[in-house]
């Protein structure tokens, strides 16, 4: 049985001052169309986040079904796609009867029956051929209930408990221990921050209540031959197990992601255990360039910089130290960005930062990095107020916090269903 993982699509994504994706996006699904055929791909795995927002753009949704209409085209028998944080279960949700015709098996939310979690994949033969516990990202009501005066650290053991729970449910399943007996493999997916997974500060939000990235490889059973995991940006592998793994997104979503692998995995089951795993690089069309520095090395860095290997123009991340007024900076940038517009623009044009501080300025300086507050995620502005209580104190607020932010994205998931990470 050959598997491709992949997730983090982040459809209909708005960059930094509107910019949408759709073009690198469309990009990135012809040409997984063509690497399904090409690596004749038996099932398609995708780990939540198909949509950037809860509310995504009909251009967005357009982009999704045309997608799975071609899939048919392909030798690829089934697509098991769960949802993220980003996605709303219940669009997600809405054909789901009439794409199970198709083999397409979408899980949006945890349904009321977790049966419908366990999903069966079969050779042409009508052999079971794997098992998937197709669990989608997991809120707050789906894993545990308030305990009123619970401390930050109870809070935190309750909640990986409960999706250690959740996954332990499922390994121990009728179907599946029926199945795995049998010699059929199984793979599980999931849509959180394990830790010792490596997040981009400003792309990457802490998706459990509180910030809580306290789930490792130990919390998932030893029944699962491969984890199939999505929420975290950079490929990377949890804990040292190299079944339990993040594919990454495959277009970089932020300046910080720019050097990451952009790449899908492939895995290959023969009988229960853990898959051969292959990565395909994914083709990037456009890169993500940060020129920071003073004002002349960012002038000579943009005017050197060479995009020849991109097929659309770079976005640059610009920021300038130096003491000239701010008027010259940007007018001295924008004249290197106008004369290099076919090869590298600046979405949001270039930030100025003061070379030399009064002494108090450079203090908090020293503290962390300089940043306009547009530049901030909600999460970080957060962060940065608490930073100075005392750590007891600061993770109960944030606890908190992060529940209200729950909440909130709940009741009015257009305002806060965010666009990060």
């Amino acid at each position: 049985m050959r598997v491709l993982h992949t997730a983090d699509w982040h459809l209909g994504q708005h960059f930094l001052t509107g910019q949408e994706r759709l073009t690198e996006q469309r990009a990135f699904l012809t040409w997984l169309l063509g690497a399904v055929q090409a690596h004749g791909v038996d099932a398609l795995v995708v780990a939540g986040d198909v949509f950037d927002t809860t509310t995504p753009s009909h251009a967005a949704q357009e982009l999704y079904y045309n997608f799975l209409v071609q899939m048919q085209g392909t030798n690829c028998r089934d697509i098991v796609v769960v949802g993220g944080n980003h996605d709303s279960p219940t669009l997600l949700n809405a054909s789901r009867q009439l794409l199970r015709r198709l083999r397409i098996h979408v899980v949006g939310g945890v349904p009321a029956d977790p049966a419908e979690q366990v999903v069966a994949l079969a050779e042409t033969s009508g052999r079971p051929a794997l098992v998937v516990c197709a669990v989608p990202f997991l809120r707050d009501r789906d894993i545990r209930l308030a305990v009123a005066g619970e401390t930050p650290d109870e809070r935190q053991l309750r909640v990986r408990q409960s999706i250690a729970a959740h996954y332990g449910a499922l390994a121990d399943a009728d179907a599946v221990r029926r199945l795995r007996e049998q010699d059929v493999p199984v793979l599980a997916t999931g849509h959180l921050y394990a830790a010792g997974g490596e997040a981009r500060e400003g792309a990457e939000r802490d998706v459990h209540i509180g910030g809580l990235g306290s789930v490792g490889a130990p919390d998932f059973p030893a029944a699962f031959d491969y984890v199939a995991l999505g929420h975290l940006h950079r490929p990377q592998v949890v804990g040292g197990q190299a079944h339990i793994r993040y594919s990454g997104s495959p277009v970089p979503l932020s300046f910080t992601e720019a050097d990451d692998r952009q790449q899908v995995l492939l895995l290959d089951f023969a009988g229960a255990g853990a898959p051969e795993i292959t990565a395909l690089p994914v083709p990037v069309l456009r890169r993500l360039q940060r020129f920071h520095g003073t004002l002349d090395e960012v002038e000579a860095s943009l005017l050197a910089y060479d995009n020849a290997a991109f097929e659309l123009v770079a976005w640059a991340d610009v920021q300038v130290r130096s003491d000239e007024a701010p008027a010259e900076v940007q007018r001295r940038v924008q004249a290197v960005l106008k004369e290099r517009a076919a090869h590298v623009q600046a979405p949001r044009g270039a930030r100025h930062q003061r070379a030399t501080e009064a002494p108090d300025v450079a203090a908090a300086a020293a503290a962390g990095p300089l940043a306009f507050l547009h530049d901030l995620t909600v999460d970080e502005v957060f962060g940065r107020r608490v930073a100075g209580l005392p750590p007891e104190r600061a993770a109960a607020l944030t606890a908190t916090f992060g529940e209200l932010r729950q909440l909130l994205a709940e009741a009015d998931p257009q305002a806060w269903g965010g666009d990060e990470g």
